[in-house]
């Protein structure tokens, strides 16, 4: 049994998984960094570089701590790459399917006491332990966004979880410096349970004409002290990402409280999925945001 998670594996080199790559580095730890292609896997280290030597610049981190977090981190295509890991988190998008195909080409490539650990933000932790060889060594390790300010990161275990790979995620929870907290094995688990339905609340207040973009985020920043309205924060998450979860909460709830509002379904089908397509609840395409409703 592995004693202590020394080299972590991030499968997905996205907004997500650099950054949980530059977390594991920034504590010590090696990583590899793996994606479908070395180049995509290398662009999102690019990004981390560019991240942290913003942070240099601005005095918030030292060049040679910089210089050593980058020289932790490797790029790697494919599953091949990811063979010596104590621990391989995955950071794709939030599909099943898609994560259960990882699964299954991720688990031979393994060293039998290797743990796995995924980032999804409401697929059943159970479910995908099922699908690999090892569910006593798989559990659900939720990062929230961006990875290198939010402080918490959300620990789930599957009915077949083993206590010695809980105990081992929480000491690397604790060596990364976040806090954890501790969520059952239900769709979308704490912190999305709460935070979606009131984003995909604020949806339907648009959708209904009850206010306006603008009307709806200075509403919830001002008169809820919300450091980001509902509709903003949506467009940063991927209103993608929004609809999949409020899928898998309507999907796993059965209850029409969770029915995804039918303009989100419809931002997602145009496409208009949010910063990081230009277009969402507000067009990013100028200088500066603009409400598209």
């Amino acid at each position: 049994m592995i004693e202590e998670l020394e080299t972590i594996g991030v499968i997905g080199a996205g907004q997500m998984g650099r950054g949980i790559a530059q977390v594991s580095a920034g504590a010590g730890c090696r990583v590899i960094l793996s994606d479908v292609s070395v180049e995509a896997a290398q662009a999102g280290l690019d990004k981390v570089a560019d991240g942290t030597g913003k942070q240099v610049e601005a005095g918030r981190m030292e060049a040679a701590d910089r210089d050593a977090l980058l020289a932790r981190i490797s790029v790697a295509a494919g599953m091949e790459g990811l063979s010596d890991c104590d621990l391989v988190i995955e950071a794709a998008s939030e599909n099943e399917q898609v994560k259960r195909a990882i699964f299954a080409e991720l688990c031979p490539a393994l060293k039998p006491e290797a743990m796995i650990a995924s980032n999804t933000s409401s697929i059943s932790i159970t479910r995908l332990a099922a699908a690999t060889d090892r569910p006593e060594r798989f559990m659900g390790i939720h990062f929230m966004n961006p990875v290198p300010r939010m402080k918490l990161v959300e620990l789930v275990r599957g009915i077949a979880t083993a206590d010695a790979t809980f105990e081992l995620a929480r000491a690397y929870v604790d060596r990364l410096g976040k806090t954890a907290t501790v969520s059952e094995d239900f769709p979308a688990f704490i912190v999305n349970r709460i935070l979606l339905p009131m984003i995909n609340e604020a949806i339907y207040t648009l959708y209904e004409g009850v206010g306006s973009v603008e009307a709806i985020d200075t509403a919830m920043k001002l008169g809820a002290n919300h450091p980001m309205g509902p509709l903003e924060l949506a467009d940063f998450i991927g209103l993608d990402t929004c609809l999949s979860i409020m899928q898998v909460l309507h999907d796993g709830l059965a209850d029409s409280k969770y029915r995804p509002c039918p303009l989100l379904v419809k931002y997602v089908e145009a496409g208009w999925l949010g910063r990081k397509t230009g277009r969402g609840f507000y067009d990013y395409r100028g200088e500066t945001p603009v409400p598209t409703r």
